[in-house]
């Protein structure tokens, strides 16, 4: 019996290359493929021609202001002294009250559908906070106009007793100290619009961080329980740090949202072209409520006017969504979505 001895030439030689696989997408992955990519370029070809077309229509307006459009409070075109700077702190005043107001809502409620509430229960909310993103925003609007203002009024007036030596909490012509002061001070301000929007932003932001926490991995919510952590530790341990990415994102989506509310902005507060940072007195105003205000009497320089701060708004919004989708395709819970 002989034994082969492997050449020592032949094993140092190079080994064969890895063979490359190739799958051959079928015609219904080609026709899906095809239908996919032209629908996202149709969305950027839409809302770059919305943009193109905001810009060319505010041109004149912009040519004649330059960059003192951003700077000036008054609003009168007709005379060549027209700004968004106060209409422009009032929309970011009313966004960043109903983000306040609306992010411990949403965070919790997210939280208690995913991981608190009994699995019977779990469709019954989602669909109920589902609805309320289908409720018209004029509805809003009427709601906190007729009920929500007056009962909000007692909390206004709490808020500027006790915490009133905060500069954005204090309220010029009332007194803190006299519970028969006039209530009207606290009326069709920036507060009680941002409770409002923060009702509309909030379904978004709600659905938006419940589908991340539903990602977190079954394994590590079962190591934490393992370990002996209770329900709000695993939460505290688990599912918030895997799902910050969301919760930025969620935030911010909901922000853009309360960027561009119009009609229950419009309905509750009373327009004023100054910047006004107390949030608890009255009069405030916004970038979509003035364009929807001024539209109807307004032609020709005017109408530009308007365009270029709808351009303004547009920009605004599109920023903070594109930084919302930046967190969220970033963090943990966003990658592992996307793999």
């Amino acid at each position: 019996m002989t034994t082969t001895i492997p050449d020592v030439a032949d094993a140092e030689a190079d080994p064969p290359a890895p063979r490359t696989l190739e799958a051959s997408k079928g015609r219904g992955d080609r026709v899906f493929d095809g239908v996919a990519s032209l629908s996202g370029l149709t969305v950027l070809a839409i809302m770059g021609a919305v943009g193109l077309f905001l810009a060319v229509q505010a041109a004149q307006a912009l040519r004649a202001t330059g960059l003192s459009f951003l700077t000036t409070s008054e609003w009168q075109p007709d005379r060549g002294e027209f700004g968004i700077a106060a209409v422009l702190v009032g929309t970011v005043m009313i966004a960043l009250v109903a983000v306040a107001i609306a992010l411990p809502i949403s965070m919790g409620s997210a939280l208690f559908i995913t991981d608190v509430a009994p699995t019977w229960l779990r469709s019954s909310l989602v669909s109920l906070v589902d609805l309320m993103a289908a409720v018209p925003s004029v509805v809003y609007g009427l709601w906190g106009l007729f009920l929500l203002q007056g009962q909000v009024i007692g909390l206004s007036r709490w808020l500027n007793t006790w915490f009133g030596w905060l500069p954005m909490l204090d309220v010029a012509g009332a007194d803190p100290n006299s519970p028969l002061s006039n209530a009207t001070v606290y009326t069709a301000s920036t507060f009680i619009a941002g409770v409002v929007v923060a009702m509309m932003v909030m379904p978004i932001q709600c659905v938006v961080m419940r589908e991340v926490f539903s990602q977190v991995p079954a394994g590590e919510r079962e190591g934490a329980f393992a370990l002996g952590s209770t329900r709000w530790g695993m939460i505290r341990v688990v599912a918030l740090p895997f799902g910050r990415g969301g919760i930025i994102g969620g935030t911010m989506l909901g922000l853009g949202r309360a960027l561009g509310e119009t009609i229950a902005v419009l309905l509750i507060i009373s327009p004023r072209f100054d910047i006004n940072l107390n949030i608890l007195e009255a009069g405030s105003n916004s970038v979509a409520s003035l364009i929807a205000l001024r539209y109807s009497e307004s032609s020709g320089f005017g109408l530009s006017a308007l365009f270029a701060a709808g351009l303004a708004l547009f920009a605004v919004t599109l920023v903070v969504n594109f930084t919302a989708s930046w967190f969220v395709a970033r963090s943990r819970s966003g990658a592992s979505s996307e793999a």
